[in-house]
């Protein structure tokens, strides 16, 4: 494929193509994350919900209503009955042995991330999967925001050239309080939060050789595992591609941030992710690119992460169902390698970095 001129306007693809013919959905786990995104995803398609089940049933009876899903099941069982549907689980990782365990041999399954609490756990979940021959993928919706499906289409072009930085920075003030299970969790930054960009990373540049990262916690978090990160991630020795993540700037929004940039041989590009700054309101996402010495220009864009991402994955794993995508762009087996990726940061983090050497010959002050 021949790189467009630096003055060509691009049309970039910025939705994953909708199913010919979906199957119902059934949900499983009524929270935050099922009211705020999937559901509210899945509506604009005009996806049709059979059910939901929540082992909460008042917190399922509401969001049934508030989304007008006409059925809410009594059990785990009675959900997992309904025939020829695809089952949402917008679960906590504790919970997916038991679900996925339960699920009828061969069903399709959106799995909510993280794929486990390690990489142990999703060996032995991934394990399950094929055991049970489930069609699964995870909800790593960050790949599909219209921005980033249109910052790949870009690269596909080839308007940026060979990529050679890769650069994620995110400084914001992120109102933990908000998800008050967190506190006693070892493992929260890297596995609840930047596991998208590794993710997204992975996407656009592949599986690194090796790691470096440090993750840290902060005054202001008391009860908190580590909660700002900085990793390097190796692709030899001319591509650059490095994570910047603070989450406790507390001085307005003036310097915050919440971008991805890359650039190649030929251009850059800069992919904003609106959500992280003024949590949970957000600001709109944006995208920014330049090549061959041309003005940046700015794509006009069809939505953002929060809720417009999550139409992509429930989109491919329909399709791939029917037929129609060859490939489960997020399958279990996909997701397998970034949580290695996030296993790799954190023994990176626990290993430590190394000693500066000691001096052989100090010098002595003489008072």
């Amino acid at each position: 494929m021949s790189a467009p001129s630096p003055t060509a306007v691009l049309e970039l693809e910025q939705r994953w193509a909708v199913p010919g013919a979906a199957r119902p959905i059934v949900l499983i786990g009524a929270g935050g994350i099922a009211n705020d995104a999937h559901l509210p995803a899945y509506r604009a398609l005009g996806l049709r919900v059979a059910g939901c089940f929540d082992v909460d049933a008042a917190r399922a009876g509401a969001t049934a209503a508030r989304f007008g899903i006409p059925r809410v099941y009594p059990d785990l069982a009675a959900a997992l009955g309904e025939r020829d549907a695809v089952f949402d689980l917008a679960l906590p990782p504790a919970a997916l042995p038991d679900v996925l365990a339960a699920l009828p041999t061969g069903s399709a399954v959106l799995i909510q991330k993280p794929f486990g609490l390690d990489l142990e756990q999703a060996t032995r979940l991934r394990a399950l999967c094929r055991k049970q021959g489930l069609v699964a993928a995870l909800n790593f919706q960050l790949r599909y925001a219209p921005n980033m499906l249109a910052l790949r289409d870009l690269v596909a072009r080839g308007a940026l050239g060979r990529i050679v930085e890769a650069d994620v920075r995110v400084n914001c003030n992120m109102p933990w309080e908000l998800w008050p299970f967190l506190r006693g969790l070892p493992r929260l930054e890297l596995l609840l939060h930047s596991i998208h960009y590794l993710d997204l990373l992975r996407a656009f540049l592949g599986e690194p050789r090796r790691v470096y990262a440090r993750s840290v916690s902060h005054p202001a978090a008391a009860g908190l595992a580590a909660t700002r990160s900085s990793v390097i991630l190796d692709y030899g020795d001319d591509v650059r591609c490095c994570l910047s993540i603070h989450h406790h700037h507390a001085q307005g929004p003036r310097h915050q941030a919440s971008e991805l940039r890359l650039e190649g041989t030929r251009g850059a590009a800069i992919a904003r992710m609106g959500v992280n700054l003024d949590y949970p309101r957000g600001r709109p996402d944006a995208l920014e690119y330049a090549c061959d010495g041309a003005d940046w220009r700015e794509v006009a864009l069809q939505g953002s992460w929060f809720p417009d991402a999550f139409r992509g994955p429930m989109c491919n794993l329909q399709r791939h169902l029917a037929g129609e995508d060859a490939r489960l762009w997020t399958s279990v087996e996909d997701a397998w390698h970034t949580m290695a990726l996030v296993e790799a940061c954190y023994r990176s983090d626990e290993q430590g970095g190394t000693p500066l050497p000691s001096d052989p010959d100090p010098r002595r002050v003489v008072a």
